[in-house]
């Protein structure tokens, strides 16, 4: 059998590495990656596929940045093209950007099953670009892996039939669990960084609603500039944060007290995570990573798709409209907390073997 596997944002590249290892490990399957190079700086795209061992891509599209219509549109009409030349038995996507819609719409119109990876996230903002992405690709899908009892519950709650949806665990645990030791073995970044086990903040801010809004950006960067007095924070600058702090001058003054890396690959991010005290993010991946490693989360939005980390208190929802004392308030509560025990709440870390399994006995799918 054929898998398409359409794959274009860092997040996307870690669950895919692991699916496909496991995809490629049975001879009687074939996987065509196909990258749609949504991230295209190294070290946000190519150094995960060095890092991770993924195969290079069959197809490397190229699209690049652009409004949310333009790039899908362009991903759209690319991933048809090798749709049509390929003639997969099923496509895979993963999450909920814009690579992952053009996949799923691409299929659907031809009329090829799609399976959908971290299937049943909720924000319920619809103003949110990942939360129309997530909505529509689930109901084109013919396969839907949850990853939580959260997830299926939405997709029952919205009608979804229920012998399509699959509960498999997270596969970023998965990875998680996978890369710890090799990231321990090879990561130098503490040592580059010069920064002790627990004894830093790691930050990391990205989300066009945050790096768009200059109000909620410089309340973002003043609170960490406040906590960092009393405990230092480490902040891999994302290129697109990078980009609107170099255009708005008035942005420049915080990072005098933070400690800004260029973005790090997957192993020094995993390190990072790791050996945090406190991890403060926009992002939905790394608020789950710092669970994996008893991490606890400061989460920089108004809401959160992974509601069962706010119910377990391993997360904590800090909305930067508050402004820059209230976050960082916020931030020094967390610190303040006993450290976090084990939760299994995200599976056992075979997440990958469950979805591969139930690719393989998907009534639909034919030899190759």
């Amino acid at each position: 059998m054929k898998i398409v596997t359409v794959v274009g944002a860092r997040p996307q590249f870690v669950k895919a590495a692991v699916v496909s290892r496991v995809l490629r490990a049975d001879s009687g399957v074939r996987e065509v990656l196909v990258h749609t190079g949504q991230h295209y700086d190294h070290n946000v795209s190519g150094v995960f596929f060095s890092e991770m061992d993924i195969p290079e891509p069959d197809y490397h599209l190229g699209v690049g940045s652009g409004s949310h219509g333009k790039q899908t549109g362009k991903m759209l009409e690319a991933i048809e093209s090798a749709l049509v030349s390929e003639k997969p038995d099923m496509v895979l996507v993963y999450g909920d950007t814009n690579s992952t819609l053009a996949g799923a719409l691409a299929a659907a119109k031809l009329n090829i099953p799609v399976a959908h990876v971290e299937a049943g996230l909720r924000s319920f903002n619809r103003r949110m670009p990942e939360e129309i992405n997530r909505v529509m690709t689930d109901h084109l899908a013919s396969i839907l892996f949850a990853p939580t009892e959260t997830a299926t519950r939405n997709l029952r709650q919205e009608g979804v039939a229920e012998k399509l949806v699959v509960r498999t665990g997270d596969v970023m645990y998965d990875s998680a669990l996978h890369y710890a030791a090799k990231a321990e073995a090879e990561s130098r970044i503490l040592q580059s960084a010069g920064t002790g086990s627990r004894g830093y903040i790691l930050a990391t801010v990205h989300r066009a609603e945050n790096t768009d809004d200059i109000a909620r950006l410089k309340a973002i960067l003043s609170a960490l500039s406040l906590v960092s007095a009393e405990t230092p924070v480490v902040i891999p600058m994302h290129p697109r944060t990078q980009s609107v702090i170099s255009k708005n001058r008035e942005l420049a003054p915080a990072l005098e007290y933070l400690q800004v890396l260029d973005p790090v690959g997957y192993l020094d991010m995993i390190t990072l995570e790791r050996h945090a005290r406190l991890i403060v993010t926009d992002s939905g991946g790394v608020q789950k990573e710092a669970s994996f490693h008893n991490v606890r989360c400061v989460t920089l939005r108004d809401e959160t798709e992974w509601e069962e980390l706010i119910e377990l208190g391993r997360n904590v929802l800090v909305p930067p409209a508050w402004g820059a004392d209230k976050i960082a308030a916020a931030i020094r509560e967390a610190l303040s907390l006993l450290p976090l025990e084990n939760s299994n709440v995200y599976g056992d870390g075979k997440a990958a073997n469950a979805i591969v399994q139930s690719l393989l006995a998907f009534p639909t799918l034919r030899a190759v």
